[in-house]
């Protein structure tokens, strides 16, 4: 179940086995590129998602992540036959927690990557797909987009990948409850009014929108944005006193950065900052 060709650095040096990979300057594109199926994920595809998104912990060049599904589908999840058939047929007790742990590691190589994630999604969103939409930061859909939380459907529980800790703090604990006990599909424009998806596009704009918004982040205090990443993730276990301390400490930090010191003089200049991210 692991990769044979382990990630290089930079990300940019690094050819991609199981899914598109490409990196554009501060900017990289991870397509789900299976599109006659639907973009279905393998176990290859779980491990090398898993271990690009570690490796950005590393990599001194990518800013900004995003991923999508080629053939206007996000992911219909694990593929059937070279996944389920054999978690079926095949493993024991040992080999299946073997497999739903290594599912896990990519949404927690997600989530602990510093980078910002944009997913792009365009028609069907399901199973493990839902989830790595899930694990995105940002969630741009199409009004073709439905994502299915189908996990109960197939006798399996919703807590899956992370499921039940990360979708209600997305969409709520009630909302999030219901997805999960009954499988049924989140279109696009309910998706977007209960926040799953931040702002829908049209299909043949998707690309574009999201290209350009992963731009724009690249292009602003990337070391700031690290640490946004990171205290929105910290701070879910913490008390509100604590968040307060912690973020006395992360904004201090930032003070120390050049692109703060930038920032002031660009605005004492009455000119637009130019950020470096360092």
């Amino acid at each position: 179940m692991r990769v044979a060709n382990p990630v290089t650095l930079p990300l940019a040096d690094y050819k991609a086995q199981h899914v598109r990979f490409e990196v554009s300057g501060k900017v990289a594109t991870l397509t789900l590129n299976r599109p006659d199926r639907k973009n279905p994920l393998t176990f290859e595809s779980y491990a090398e998602i898993a271990d690009i998104f570690r490796a950005a912990n590393r990599d001194k060049q990518v800013k900004v992540f995003v991923i999508t599904g080629a053939g206007g589908n996000f992911c219909s999840g694990g593929d059937v036959f070279e996944i389920i058939k054999p978690l079926v047929e095949d493993m024991d007790t040992d080999g299946l927690l073997d497999f739903t742990r290594m599912t896990g590691e990519a949404v927690k190589a997600m989530r602990a990557a510093p980078q910002p994630i944009i997913a792009a999604i365009d028609g069907i969103a399901a199973g493990a797909g839902a989830i790595l939409a899930m694990a995105s930061d940002i969630r741009i859909g199409t009004p073709a987009a439905k994502v299915f939380f189908l996990f109960n459907r197939v006798g399996l529980a919703g807590c899956d990948m992370g499921a039940c800790a990360i979708l209600p703090r997305i969409i709520g604990q009630g909302r999030a409850a219901e997805l999960l006990y009954t499988g049924r599909g989140l279109g696009a424009e309910e998706g977007e009014r209960v926040g799953f998806f931040n702002r829908l596009v049209e299909p043949d704009k998707l690309a574009q929108v999201a290209a350009d918004f992963a731009a724009d982040l690249a292009s602003g205090p990337t070391f700031a944005n690290a640490m946004t990443k990171r205290m929105l993730e910290m701070e879910w276990a913490m008390s509100v006193e604590q968040s307060i301390e912690a973020e006395a400490v992360a904004q201090a930090l930032c003070m120390e950065t050049e692109d703060f010191a930038r920032a002031y003089r660009a605005f004492a200049a009455k000119q637009k900052p130019v950020f470096e991210g360092n």
